[in-house]
């Protein structure tokens, strides 16, 4: 599809493309985590430390593909917005060796990843010592951290500037971003098409609920031309979950999603005493299956900043708790949705880039039950033809 104007039927996003890749919904487990299923064998044991296995497995495919587009690209320099810990500019620059900066809104996530930085490196130069067959063939760059919030409708210039050690004149730009959320995916996108200096782009997004209605979706003229367009919260906040991790929960029948039923329950709470709070956030609540409804509304009510000893009507909790079989047929059915509605935002992206003339595609490079939200969208200037093909491949 890059750079078409023709249609042609898309794979639903992150889930037949990648069913055809990974196997989907046959529980296949990917061949770096067989030997061990907490380590993948194609990292070394310095870039695996503090890096969970789903993360292990996505700053690899994506470093290696970033890795692949740069050299197609010309690029000298990347940018990692939304960076968190640094873990995927690390790899890039210190496992990969590209030029990185890493732009992350969050001041404790910055230090921490300079931290992690200074770590990794002492672990390298220990592993050489151990290692003389181990040649470095090059000086060690690790990234650049920026704290900077980027503000998806403003142009941010930080993002812009080439780093002191890069080519001050002629720089050439790769953008990329893993799971950035909401409108951070956005921005890229943005910052892609008006910057002349940005040659290519590698966005992997996340968080469809927190899209503004400001400009995060629709982005194409195409899909803002379509009746009915229109992506209220509650389908994109199912875009994001996870179905092979969910089949597993119903198959397995456990207690845990009691979860939804209580959630449900609680939020009927909230508009009682307050109508205008709709849909908070609840952030985590240890153990709700051992927990009481009442109980878990009363925790609830704290998290959302309200009184937890607001008087609740019993009975009607345990009229809720009485439909809990039904709460979860509804949220089934609810997440049956999700594959439609995330291949129309991913898709809608997509063509915002191809209107503006761009190539673009979008490449399933990780295992959906790893990583669900599995599709990165590729973008360049220049036609690659069928280089965007190597870039799905797996490294050797």
């Amino acid at each position: 599809m890059a750079g078409s104007t023709g249609w042609t039927e898309p794979a639903t996003a992150g889930h037949t493309a990648a069913g055809d890749a990974w196997g989907r919904g046959s529980g296949q487990t990917p061949s770096e985590f067989l030997e061990n299923p907490s380590q993948s064998s194609r990292l070394t044991a310095p870039f695996r430390k503090h890096v969970r296995p789903k993360k292990q497995h996505e700053i690899r495919r994506l470093g290696e593909l970033v890795k692949k587009l740069s050299d197609l690209t010309g690029c000298t320099q990347v940018v990692d917005v939304g960076s968190g810990q640094g873990h995927l500019s690390r790899f890039m620059s210190l496992g990969l060796g590209l030029m990185v900066k890493s732009i992350e809104g969050d001041q404790r996530l910055v230090e921490r990843a300079q931290r992690l930085d200074q770590e990794l490196l002492q672990a390298l130069e220990k592993e050489e010592k151990r290692n003389p067959q181990v040649v470095q063939t090059g000086p060690r760059h690790s990234p650049h951290h920026v704290v900077r919030w980027v503000d998806p409708m403003a142009l941010c210039e930080e993002l812009l500037l080439p780093l002191e050690n890069s080519p001050q004149s002629g720089a050439r730009l790769l953008l990329t971003g893993l799971h950035a959320c909401g409108d951070l995916s956005v921005a890229l996108l943005r910052h892609f098409c008006c910057c002349p200096e940005v040659a290519a782009l590698a966005s992997v997004g996340c968080c469809y609920m927190k899209l503004s209605d400001a400009g995060g979706y629709p982005l194409s003229q195409w899909v803002a031309g379509l009746p009915g367009y229109e992506l209220p919260y509650r389908l994109r906040e199912g875009a994001c979950h996870a179905l092979e991790e969910y089949a597993e929960r119903l198959q397995k029948a456990g207690p845990g999603l009691r979860t939804h039923c209580y959630r449900a329950a609680l939020e009927t709470v909230i508009r009682h005493a307050r109508p205008e709070l709709r849909r908070p956030g609840v952030q985590g609540i240890p153990r709700v299956h051992e927990l009481k409804i009442e109980e878990y509304v009363q925790r609830g009510l704290q998290r959302v900043g309200l009184d937890p000893q607001l008087p609740l009507n019993l009975a009607a909790l345990r009229a809720h708790q009485a439909q809990e079989n039904r709460v979860v047929a509804f949220f089934s059915l609810a997440l049956l949705l999700a594959p439609l509605v995330e291949t129309l935002i991913l898709l809608d992206r997509l063509l915002y880039l191809q209107e503006q003339g761009f190539h673009a595609e979008l490449l399933p490079i990780f295992s959906p039950e790893l990583s669900p939200r599995n599709l990165v969208l590729v973008a360049t200037k220049r036609p690659l033809g069928e280089a965007f093909s190597v870039l799905e491949t797996e490294d050797s």
